[in-house]
């Protein structure tokens, strides 16, 4: 529940097409797979060549998109708006397929909006207002105690996710911590085979291409459903390639494709002068959301962000969202100091959430129905 550029970024370009429902074990990796592990466990100089141009990049990245405006700063306040639209035409499209012709659909498309306000510590605390087409919820935790509730169902649990035990106190650290895990699965595991991908220039800039390849299975279009942990995972298999810029160090350009969760996304970025990243453009062609998008992010007098807003469009369908920011060095866990409403039933956390998928799985449903590409995560998958 803690916000980041990257995160942001990644899971609203790359969610509209996912995962099947079971991760393959181990055991039953392709063997493509298995021989590319085996070969990344004997690293040529061309290899840890790739990967400490990697290291550097993503070096860059803390040093220049976050890094020093956020030593101290220990919360941010998030508030804004996440919507998904569906033309007409392409809810009247679907109803003629599945009719086979035999009915003849009138929509006028459908929508789904949300409102979203937070605030979230560095630490793990937070405290998340959420209200739109989903329903009304709180979601908060201080330390180990917190609480869901669902205004709808006027009900609550307090069996919630335990907070990280590693987790940073300041952003400065967690923007530093979140990149690490970047570098552990692409540098420091052998999952990836690195290549150098050649050079070229940019506006007068020398741009080195850096390849890192982990093989996938194909996709498969009949898989509806899958796990939480794998729709989050998406980004651990696949090719990467990284454009980077050879003075600077900064990314300038990054394709990424993941066959198996028919995920492909190209992204250019663009900075100012004082290095900071201003925009994102975005080519999307994963499966199901074909198409351009974009997103822009504005900074405050202190260096930290103050905006962050982005985009997805494809022929009949679109995904927007737009959120301030407010990061503070003093703010205290006061300030998300909650209580479940009087009257409101207490349940267990398996029915809670049981409950709110139905809810969110039949939302989902219609939207699938409207013919957004999306698969639905398993209820109780982790």
């Amino acid at each position: 529940m803690r916000p980041s550029v990257l995160p942001i970024l990644l899971l609203a370009t790359l969610l509209p097409a996912q995962t099947p429902s079971k991760t393959p074990a181990k055991s039953a990796r392709p063997a493509a797979a298995k021989t590319a592990s085996k070969a990344a466990v004997k690293p040529t100089p061309e290899a840890e060549a790739a990967r400490q141009a990697l290291r550097q990049a993503l070096d860059s990245v803390d040093a220049g998109w976050f890094g020093q405006p956020y030593q101290g700063v220990s919360s941010v306040q998030m508030q804004g708006t996440l919507g998904i639209a569906l033309s007409g035409a392409l809810v009247n499209q679907k109803v003629d397929s599945l009719s086979q012709g035999q009915v003849t659909g009138n929509s006028q498309g459908g929508q789904a909006n949300l409102r979203v306000k937070g605030i979230y510590f560095a630490n793990g605390d937070f405290k998340t207002d959420l209200a739109g087409d989903f329903g009304t919820i709180l979601y908060t935790r201080r330390g180990n105690r917190g609480f869901l509730y669902s205004k709808e169902q006027n009900a609550y649990t307090t069996r919630v996710d335990l907070p990280p035990s590693d987790a940073p106190i300041t952003y400065m650290a967690w923007f530093r911590q979140t990149l690490n895990d970047i570098k552990a699965v692409y540098i420091d595991a052998p999952t990836f085979q690195a290549t150098l991908g050649g050079e070229e220039a940019v506006n007068g800039h020398a741009i080195q291409r850096l390849v890192f390849t982990a093989p996938t299975q194909g996709w498969d279009a009949k898989k509806r459903e899958q796990s939480l942990a794998s729709s989050l995972g998406f980004w651990k298999r696949g090719k990467l390639e990284v454009a980077v810029d050879k003075t600077t160090k900064q990314p300038v350009r990054l394709d990424f494709r993941n066959d198996e969760q028919g995920v492909h996304t190209r992204m250019e970025f663009a900075y100012g002068g004082n290095g900071r990243l201003q925009s994102v453009n975005i080519n999307n062609s994963s499966r199901g959301f074909e198409g351009p998008g974009w997103l822009r992010l504005g900074y405050g007098g202190d260096g930290l962000m103050s905006s962050v807003a982005g985009e997805l469009t494809s022929q009949d369908k679109k995904i927007s969202f737009a959120m301030d920011l407010a990061w503070s060095k003093t703010r205290t866990v006061a300030e998300i100091a909650a209580i479940p409403p009087a009257g409101a039933t207490k349940r267990g956390r398996e029915e809670m959430e049981s409950q709110l998928l139905v809810g969110l799985a039949s939302r989902i449903f219609d939207l699938q129905r409207a013919g957004l590409n999306l698969r639905s995560v398993a209820v109780g998958g982790k």
